[in-house]
């Protein structure tokens, strides 16, 4: 507050002045600034975000990337999102590589990523990955979707290398390489239409999110029931409880989307997720409706003085003695006879 200013002193035993000034102080990160002298390092961002897909696969090594592309990209449409990613990766090292020859330096983040990722480990990768999406074709593991997708893929390919071999009729070497990749692509062609489509994998927090749909049962019925009338403050708290369980099965659906998911599958796969609790709920519905029936019975009434065994005894009927009647009919006739 004082920068720029002074303050004067008058010492009148000694007769003496002092003058204090405060100088204006300027900081060296400001001077910098306005000199452009900055460090690119805070100013200039990095070319991969950290914690990204793309920067988890630039800088692990390959027994992690093998490890992390099983748990992280179980799809083959998510394998084929990963190898366009290290497809991406691999040309933006290229054209550091020709910047670098034609003499032009490098920023502090392309040189951090330049001597970070090398051209060799992303071509190993890259071939890793392929090896799986073969795999995973090869043994059937992959959804109607993709099965559409690649057999597409090979109808377009086929008619590419036949319209090929009907130009090239003239040149022999090509016209047996063209009926040799012909052949190819019917083998594959035949693979594919033989595959029987499969659904797609389950969520990771399937379980605790149809744990909290369990519990959001009740306060749906409660809400549905409700009609718009004015809710007692029992029922608010209870609406206020569904909102929170909403918003957690909210944060597990989203945290269960892998690497490279487009949003039809990631959709689709919810879906079916939902439906297999709509499925598992009607089940529950039906099973307690049928023990109810079951064990239901009949109300008995009984009086305030009355005991199990007086009603017991009160409902069965008395049977007739038959010694006592045979008496009583033998003094009636001995009094007639007097």
């Amino acid at each position: 507050e004082c920068a720029g200013s002074f303050k004067l002193q008058h010492d009148t035993g000694k007769n003496l002045k002092t003058v204090v000034v405060f100088p204006n102080i300027t900081l060296l990160e400001d001077a910098a600034g306005e000199l452009n002298l900055n460090d690119d390092k805070k100013n200039s961002k990095p070319l991969l975000e950290e914690g990204s897909p793309e920067s988890l696969i630039a800088m692990s090594s390959s027994n992690v990337f093998d490890r992390m592309i099983t748990s992280k990209c179980p799809s083959w449409s998510q394998k084929k999102g990963c190898m366009t990613a290290i497809e991406s990766l691999m040309s933006q090292l290229k054209s550091l590589d020709e910047k670098l020859m034609c003499g032009t330096p490098l920023s502090d983040s392309e040189q951090d990523f330049y001597d970070a990722v090398s051209l060799d480990t992303l071509e190993e990768k890259e071939a890793l990955v392929k090896k799986k999406m073969l795999a995973q074709v090869e043994s059937g593991h992959i959804t109607r979707d993709e099965l559409d997708l690649l057999i597409n893929q090979v109808s377009d390919r086929l008619t590419i290398v036949s319209d090929e071999i009907s130009e090239s009729n003239n040149k022999p070497k090509k016209l047996q390489k063209l009926k040799a990749v012909k052949e190819k692509t019917e083998q594959r062609q035949s693979l594919l239409k033989g595959i029987a489509p499969q659904n797609p994998h389950r969520l990771r927090h399937e379980a605790e999110i149809h744990k909290l749909l369990s519990e959001m049962a009740p306060l749906q019925k409660l809400e549905d029931e409700s009609g718009g009338r004015l809710l007692s403050i029992k029922e608010t708290q209870m609406m206020g409880k569904k909102h929170e369980l909403e918003d957690k099965v909210l944060q597990l659906e989203d945290s269960c989307r892998g690497w490279f998911e487009d949003d039809d599958f990631f959709h689709n796969r919810l879906q079916i997720s939902r439906d297999a609790f709509n499925a598992k709920q009607k089940t529950v519905k039906k099973k307690s409706k049928g023990s109810t029936a079951t064990k239901t019975a009949i109300p008995r009434w009984v009086t305030p003085g009355q005991t199990k065994s007086a009603t017991s005894k009160s409902s069965t009927k008395p049977k007739k003695k038959k010694g006592t009647s045979s008496v009583f009919a033998a003094m009636m006739i001995d009094s007639d006879s007097d």
